[in-house]
């Protein structure tokens, strides 16, 4: 059986408020931020990661 790899990924969930759909942002390969886009209408979307952090995993994006 194949390992889904998007499934150890580090990621941030969205309700993306443009298009009343759910998503993902994966953290890029630098670990500085997270970046994805809107599944319908490809809106990008970037998240950077700051010193404090948060514990929130899931968010709303505009």
């Amino acid at each position: 059986m194949a390992e889904d790899n998007d499934s150890k990924r580090a990621f941030l969930g969205i309700w993306f408020e443009c298009c009343n759909t759910y998503g993902r942002l994966y953290k890029n390969a630098a670990g500085t931020m997270y970046t994805g886009r809107c599944p319908r209408c490809l809106r990008p979307v970037t998240v950077r990661i700051g010193g404090s952090g948060t514990n929130r995993r899931f968010f709303r994006g505009r």
